[in-house]
């Protein structure tokens, strides 16, 4: 009997020690990645962390990698619980534009200064589409429904102040129209909005290419125009420019850790995206959602970063969208 209580206790220590290994801070190999999306399931950031998750596992092998969810406000949720994890040197968590344009919209308490920039990914282009069936043919119809009451024409995207509703707020500036008069409907994730979509339940939508793309090419949706200064290989879309709307965006989108990280965890992450980013699983995904390769790691993107929440910043004063 005391040699069964005594295996068993063996056997309680060795599960502890391994699931210290699983969640500890050390980077090592045997530890396990975990990747959060703070939006639900279906848009950029969750398609972006299953991207990465996917050339992880081809990139290192023996790493294990999780990728969770994390929905509302932006991702400020997501970011309030990511503030609360410091020091894991296990932990990523995917974010880009929206969520610097959240924390402005939402006054968000928790802010990116209580993070660890680690890279930045990629960027990409947005895409103005209206159901198949919608009576509006091109840019100039929208303009004119926009004039005739803004109330009238419903916008889907994603969360209140992020890259969706700053392009629809520019849109409209451009187009005459007081961009706080524009009846934004924001959704957590871009499988929502989708949703609202297809159903006819908005006039029309904005988001990234990667996620409109497919269903455009399907015909269930019809691309009103993109926000490139150029128009995009493989898309039947005019620029908005071309439509008569001055307006050129990019979203991108990255990763930061924990705030509080030893520098060698820090270096482990960086070196592991690092190597994610230069396999050719990740290469080919960029290739085939349509992203632009825009990789930073270290002070350079802590600087961006920087920049970016300056600019985003006065871009919401400046539309309004501050509530």
């Amino acid at each position: 009997m005391r040699l069964r209580i005594l295996a068993a206790l063996a056997a309680i220590s060795v599960a502890a020690l391994s699931g210290c290994g699983e969640t500890g801070g050390s980077g090592g190999s045997a530890a396990a990645l975990r990747i959060m999306a703070p939006a639900a399931p279906g848009g950029g950031w969750d398609q972006t962390s299953r991207t990465a998750e996917q050339a992880l596992k081809s990139a290192a092998p023996d790493r294990k990698v999780e990728v969770y969810n994390v929905p509302g406000a932006g991702g400020t949720i997501g970011l309030a619980q990511l503030a609360g994890e410091k020091g894991n040197g296990n932990l990523l968590m995917t974010m880009g534009l929206v969520m610097v344009g959240a924390i402005e919209q939402n006054k968000s308490t928790v802010t990116l200064a209580e993070t660890t920039p680690i890279a930045k990914l990629t960027e990409e282009y947005e895409i103005i589409v209206v159901p198949a069936e919608s009576p509006l043919k091109q840019l100039s119809d929208l303009v004119a429904a926009w004039k005739a009451d803004p109330a009238k024409v419903s916008v889907a995207g994603g969360s209140a102040g992020g890259t969706d509703h700053i392009v629809a707020g520019l849109m409209a500036k451009a187009a005459g129209v007081d961009p706080k008069q524009v009846n934004y409907i924001a959704h957590s994730g871009g499988g929502e909005a989708l949703n609202a979509l297809l159903g006819n339940k908005v006039t029309l939508g904005i988001s990234g290419v990667g996620e409109f793309a497919e269903h455009v090419k399907s015909g269930k949706l019809r691309a009103l125009g993109v926000t490139s200064g150029e128009r995009l290989p493989d898309l039947d879309a005019p620029t908005l420019k071309e439509g008569g709307l001055d307006v050129e965006l990019a979203n991108w989108r990255g990763f930061v850790a924990p705030g509080g990280l030893s520098d060698t965890d820090k270096q482990a992450l960086t070196d592991l995206v690092t190597k994610m980013h230069d396999s050719q699983a990740w290469k080919d995904a960029v290739a085939k959602n349509g992203w632009i390769d825009s990789f930073q790691t270290g002070q350079q993107f802590a600087d961006y970063l920087t920049a970016e929440q300056t600019r985003v910043k006065g871009i919401i004063a400046e539309m309004g969208l501050v509530s």
